[in-house]
């Protein structure tokens, strides 16, 4: 009984997961969010509008899903409602979606507290969305976070009130303005109730689900690199994107699941601060930006931009048991003349092929790259892998090699039926 597929982000996120989702979503009755809050962002591009989801699955655009924020997210009511306002006012019906009851509440002290805390870090930020993600996992892990279930009972008020009169005791050692708790109940209890009517238990659904042998998807926000256990070490989000995540943010277990479907862009790129091995600070990276407008979903930040790092994918195809890759932007990085690959690091004067997230080691290691030609023309048309140039059927079947992974689907174009199944 595999009837459970994973998608997950193998390098730092903004890998185009979104895309691969909603194609995917149409062949599943769940897709199921395990991860992260609003911090991440999926964008998705539907008859020339663009979609950008922050908290909802990518796949509630396909009504025949079942949308599920699973209880490893943590929410902020206030855009989660945006969201589904913004769907209702597309016509699209948001009766598919299902809330865990064990999904933990971000609240404005979560947000406070994450913009103090960036700011007393001065030069070590950490480049933090501030979006209250950390602060609320912290609340979680401290066993004092409101969860969902209770945010719609009767007993959020006497939480609500514990927890802002705590944090009001930092805010205000820090010399920061302590928050009004009469004014977040009111606004608060408003989101409650519009809320309400999805919350759920569904870790008891999607194990009906399974037993009923439907077909779950999974998806991770974030990525690989950034876990917090196997990503660059402090530079890294509050949770795990990673496939751990999956079992711990949905309460599915590992027996359920079929294929893990790692995604990649045909570059790499970066937001907020950390190492990054193959970053481009020249012309090159800043043309890869332009033409992949990379610029975050959620924080509109400039991404850097760099080659594909072969030695890092290796090392999160590992980690997630990834079965195949899902690589977007083939077309983006075909409008170079020249291309490079990452093969290996050069640390210490010796060549390795290991990745490790050690701060001295990633900052210290030089890429040692392959060179292919560009130039692929416009791909968008091609409909299948044979239809593809030259060049670019070589560039993917170099990093099939690389990885010993079948690069399965392939991303061609902005849209959603920009895409080629490869086998």
């Amino acid at each position: 009984m595999k009837n459970v597929n994973v998608v997950l982000g193998l390098f730092y996120g903004d890998e185009g997961k979104g895309k691969i989702i909603d194609y995917l979503s149409k062949k599943h009755k769940y897709a199921v969010r395990f991860s992260g809050g609003n911090n991440a962002g999926h964008s998705i591009e539907v008859d020339g509008k663009k979609f950008a989801f922050h908290l909802i699955p990518s796949g509630i655009l396909n009504k025949n899903v079942k949308a599920v924020l699973g209880n490893g997210v943590v929410i902020d009511p206030k855009v989660l409602i945006e969201e589904i306002d913004n769907l209702k006012a597309n016509g699209y019906s948001v009766d598919n979606l299902y809330i865990s009851d064990k999904a933990h509440i971000i609240f404005p002290y979560h947000i406070e507290l994450d913009g103090m805390l960036e700011d007393i870090r001065k030069t070590r930020k950490i480049g933090t969305t501030k979006r209250g993600i950390g602060p609320a996992y912290c609340d979680k892990y401290e066993r004092c976070g409101i969860r969902m279930e209770d945010f719609i009972s009767n007993k959020f008020k006497e939480l609500l009130k514990e927890n802002v009169k705590n944090k009001n005791v930092i805010l205000k050692a820090y010399g920061y303005e302590e928050l009004d708790f009469n004014k977040i109940y009111k606004e608060y209890s408003k989101y409650a109730e519009i809320l309400k009517p999805y919350v759920c238990d569904t870790i008891t659904m999607l194990h009906q689900a399974i037993d009923s042998n439907e077909k779950i998807l999974c998806e991770g926000a974030q990525a690989t690199l950034l876990d917090i256990d196997f990503g660059s070490y402090p530079y890294v989000t509050s949770s795990s994107p990673s496939i751990g995540g999956l079992s711990t943010g949905t309460g599915i277990g590992a027996r359920y699941i079929k294929d893990v479907i790692g995604v990649i862009k045909a570059y790499s790129s970066r937001v907020g601060e950390g190492p990054y091995v193959t970053e481009l600070t020249d012309s090159t990276g800043d043309m890869i930006r332009e033409l992949g407008h990379e610029y975050g979903t959620t924080t509109k930040r400039p991404r850097r931009c760099g080659w594909l790092d072969i030695v890092a994918l290796n090392y999160a195809v590992k980690i997630n048991g990834v079965t195949a890759i899902a690589m977007n932007h083939l077309d983006t990085i075909g409008k170079l003349d020249k291309i490079k690959l990452c093969v290996a690091y050069k640390y210490n004067g010796k060549e390795t092929k290991f990745f490790n997230t050690n701060m001295d080691f990633l900052k210290n290691s030089t890429p040692v790259y392959e060179e292919f030609e560009g130039n692929f023309g416009d791909i968008s048309k091609c409909k299948s892998f044979d239809e593809l140039p030259k060049n670019a059927k070589k560039y993917v079947k170099r990093i099939e090699e690389l990885t010993n992974c079948k690069v399965k689907y392939l991303g061609t174009g902005p849209s959603r039926e920009d895409i080629i199944v490869n086998g």
